[in-house]
């Protein structure tokens, strides 16, 4: 795919994001995407002196130097963009997101207040930025092979959350490893037959997807009880997991489904959530998870800076 920032990973410095350095610099070498480290500068408040806003970014452009080292250590001869951003966090990466393969985030970054499972930044990127989100938190390992942990995707077989299928189909032919498919019923919409057809749609989307990818070996899992329940059984051995936004149970508006919510705050591992924006006919979704009217070319404002490495 074809994406202006390719992997887009939010970095502060905090010991959260150098984990999700780690696993984005990882996954751009693994599928030859260019690695685009953003640092927001700007702090959350307006700046009252222009010599506070000038500290701001000279420290940033620090801790972003330093986190590019790191990053071109793990990555050896792939492209890393550097990118200050001069707006919060959130803003800036959910803003780039539609022009990424995907965005990653560490599940807290500074300034997280002690206690809370799930900082505000990765929540709010979760719940809004476009396409693919990666929250690194927990376990995670790429070791291919037949000990290699698998990929877990959670999936009702609707049709916004095949792109979460795919991305995990992907993921596990990167890793060389296997996919298990969890589908859960306790969950389903309180109509008559409704969990043997979302147990019919799940067969056939699982079905199809892995014709796809026939070096992936497959098992399904369906389980009587929550999604929650079952997904976060099912990642306790994983390197990673993957889910839609929102399930079919899901309340009209909300951004980010209960079930989702609930995985990022307590998997064991790296959790996958993917948007999908349907529209009838052309411009449906896409394999990289969103439709192509969603496919622009960010045009880089003096909010967001490209750096050359030689600036910093």
């Amino acid at each position: 795919m074809d994406a202006l920032h390719g992997i887009l990973l939010g970095y502060d410095g905090s010991p959260g994001s150098e984990e999700a350095l780690g696993w984005a610099a990882r996954e751009a070498r693994s599928r030859g995407s260019v690695l685009t480290a953003c640092l927001a500068w700007a702090p959350g408040y307006p700046a009252s002196a222009t010599e506070v806003a000038v500290f701001a970014r000279r420290s940033g452009e620090r801790t972003l130097a330093r986190g590019l080292r790191r990053a071109q250590d793990l990555m050896g001869a792939g492209e890393i963009r550097p990118l200050l951003a001069d707006t919060p966090a959130a803003t800036a990466l959910c803003e780039l997101s539609g022009d990424a393969e995907m965005v990653v985030v560490g599940s807290r970054g500074q300034g997280g207040l002690a206690g809370l499972l799930l900082g505000s930044v990765s929540s709010q990127v979760a719940a809004h930025a476009h396409g693919r989100v990666v929250v690194v938190r927990g376990n995670w390992q790429r070791v291919a092979g037949p000990i290699a942990a698998p990929i877990v995707v959670g999936t009702e077989g609707s049709a916004p959350s095949a792109a979460a299928v795919e991305f995990a189909f992907e993921e596990a032919t990167l890793r060389g490893t296997s996919l298990v498919a969890v589908c859960a019923l306790a969950d389903a919409p309180g109509v008559l037959g409704g969990s043997g057809q979302i147990r019919r749609d799940f067969e056939d989307l699982i079905t199809r997807s892995a014709k796809g990818h026939p070096g992936v070996s497959v098992r399904r899992q369906i389980a009587e009880g929550s999604a929650r329940s079952a997904l976060l059984a099912a990642a306790f051995e994983a390197q990673m997991l993957v889910v839609g936004a929102r399930g079919l149970g899901g309340v009209r508006g909300m951004m980010l489904g209960s079930v989702s919510h609930t995985l990022l705050q307590h998997a064991p591992c790296p959790v996958g959530v993917v948007r999908v924006t349907l529209s009838p006919g052309p411009g449906g979704p896409t394999r990289s998870g969103w439709p192509e009217r969603m496919h622009r070319t960010f045009a880089l404002s003096p909010r967001y800076l490209p750096v050359g490495n030689s600036e910093l």
